[in-house]
């Protein structure tokens, strides 16, 4: 099974390229965040023609996630129980379902945007209510991962000069230390391999031409459970999706299971 995860900083702009991607990687399930879009305006039926079904917890022009799979999609909870809210919501930055034997979360988590903000804050009670709410199936028996954009780089070498983030949100303890205690509930970093470089980073800003320079970091991670992780043949970060025009600023993080699920 093909697994990932893939914040395409808006599906309508990125659909075209979208579709031709999955189309040519042989995706089986893609967790995709950041669809700036409603459910309304998902594109169920242009996925349905490429046999993938789809499930969406998106209300709106920021945030918005979604589950892509054409290996089955059951068992769908939108949302995060237990989750805060921001200014009087609760944003649609979680869904999971089982796919294929496989449960699966997509999460945006929040950007956090400067360390004195209150979005901060509310980052850091985001991770917390994602380890309560994870622990039961990162416990268990069967294949289980949390994919997405963390908006956290795990160490100082995932990102390309820890010393520019100095002061700023992605790499401050505090963030690191919720990651940490998500990955205790009984969860790995399936760190993947780069194609280009020697660092697998995920996301490059379109400034200051970040991407040619490859100032990149690593925020788009998997975390799966024991089942999941002895099940990992391959991983890697697809960074040809992040070249040309049209392109998001993330790219896809690809993992490939070898899976024995009957056993």
């Amino acid at each position: 099974m093909r697994i990932a995860t893939f914040n395409v900083n808006s599906i309508t702009a990125r659909l075209p390229r979208l579709l031709a991607w999955l189309e040519s990687s042989g995706t089986d399930v893609l967790c995709v965040q950041e669809t700036k879009c409603t459910a309304e305006q998902f594109p169920f039926d242009e996925l349905r023609e490429l046999g993938y079904e789809a499930a969406v917890n998106a209300t709106g022009r920021w945030n918005g996630v979604a589950l892509v799979s054409r290996v089955g999609l059951e068992d769908v909870v939108a949302g995060l129980s237990g989750g805060p809210d921001y200014g009087g919501v609760q944003e649609p930055r979680a869904i999971s379902a089982t796919c294929g034997g496989v449960r699966l979360w997509s999460v945006y988590v929040p950007n956090g945007r400067e360390v004195e903000h209150d979005h901060y804050g509310y980052k850091l009670n985001w991770f917390r209510a994602l380890r309560d709410a994870v622990a039961e199936d990162a416990a268990g028996p069967r294949p289980f991962a949390v994919l997405g954009d963390f908006n956290v780089a795990p160490r100082d070498e995932d990102v390309y000069d820890v010393a520019a983030f100095a002061g700023l949100t992605h790499v401050t303890p505090a963030e690191r230390a919720a990651l940490e205690a998500l990955r205790a509930a009984g969860l790995s970093d399936v760190v993947p391999r780069p194609l280009k470089y020697d660092r697998p980073y995920t996301y490059w800003d379109y400034r200051q031409l970040c991407f040619p320079k490859n100032r990149g970091m690593r925020i788009d991670l998997v975390y799966g459970n024991e089942p999941f992780a002895k099940a990992v043949k391959d991983a890697y970060v697809d960074r040809e999706e992040r070249k040309g025009k049209g392109a998001s600023d993330h790219a896809p993080v690809v993992v490939d299971l070898d899976l024995d699920l009957d056993a």
